[in-house]
């Protein structure tokens, strides 16, 4: 089963994009659009702050 993390190592600002896509298993540029067309209408942005406080981030550990 899997469960929806935030991955903040490859994401670009919190990581919400990135671990949409790895849920959902699609590209992460389509994500990325949908979330600019959303904030483009107006409502992106709210939702992005409220999955960046209720997603969880993935905890990895950086081999080195």
């Amino acid at each position: 089963m899997k469960k929806l993390y935030r991955n903040t190592s490859r994401g670009k600002i919190a990581g919400i994009c990135h671990g949409l896509s790895y849920y959902f298993n699609v590209d992460v540029a389509l994500i990325r659009g949908a979330f600019l067309i959303a904030l483009l209408c107006g409502w992106g942005g709210i939702t992005y702050l409220a999955l960046w406080v209720t997603m969880p981030a993935l905890k990895t550990k950086i081999r080195q």
